[in-house]
């Protein structure tokens, strides 16, 4: 079964060299510290993703999946995606995303699980859901369904979101490599963009992710 290959890795990074995709300074301190970020997401959010193939929205429903959702507004809200590579993009079936470009930032949120969340909707074309290495290890990765997955419908594969724009321009990203880069996320972990830039140069990038349209906004 294809679920097979949506596992991400649960291995503690190392600190290396970090890679391109963010500032010359580093990572935004916070993202050093996801005790921190625990903020409850609204019940309904955009997160837009400025790529190097256009732009596209997920938009967010916490009535999907509440604790994915929490994890994904406080990621996006502290631009955790900005300078990302989409590692694996396999046609009619998945896009995935979510490795820090940045080994330190990767090393921080390796352990930094959140429990699973039941499946409330189908993971049909275009919505998007956590990657996992099994029960409740939910950390930063994503895939979006590039089809309909019902073979996924498994906790804990439990759809967070869709995407409700450019889902044209998420089938466009380069996807020469397929399925090639997924044994090698420890390298990405532990070296950032620098090892795929060096290994996999073809790959499109998130260039910046931001939150919008929060609807009934939660208190901090």
């Amino acid at each position: 079964m294809r679920k097979l290959f949506l596992l991400a890795l649960f291995l503690p990074a190392l600190a290396a060299c970090g890679g391109s995709g963010g500032s010359a300074s580093g990572p935004p301190s916070a993202l050093l510290h996801p005790d921190k970020l625990t903020k409850k997401a609204p019940q309904l959010f955009d997160i837009n993703f400025h790529t190097t193939k256009g732009d596209f929205v997920i938009t967010v429903h916490r009535t999907w999946a509440p604790k994915g959702a929490d994890r994904l507004y406080n990621l996006a809200k502290n631009h955790f995606f900005d300078g990302q590579k989409f590692f694996r993009v396999v046609p009619s079936f998945v896009t995935q995303f979510g490795i820090s470009p940045y080994p330190e930032v990767s090393k921080a949120w390796a352990q930094a699980t959140i429990p699973d969340d039941t499946i409330t909707v189908h993971n049909t074309k275009g919505t998007v859901s956590f990657a996992s290495a099994g029960r409740n290890t939910r950390t930063t990765q994503l895939f979006v369904n590039l089809g309909n997955n019902y073979n996924l419908d498994t906790d804990p594969f439990a759809p967070v979101g869709n995407v409700s724009s450019g889902l044209n321009v998420v089938e466009k990203l380069y996807s020469g490599y397929k399925d090639e880069t997924t044994p090698h996320q420890p390298e990405m972990e532990t070296q950032g963009n620098a090892w795929l830039e060096k290994h996999y140069p073809k790959l499109d990038a998130i260039k910046t992710a931001d939150v919008s349209n929060e609807e009934n906004p939660a208190l901090p």
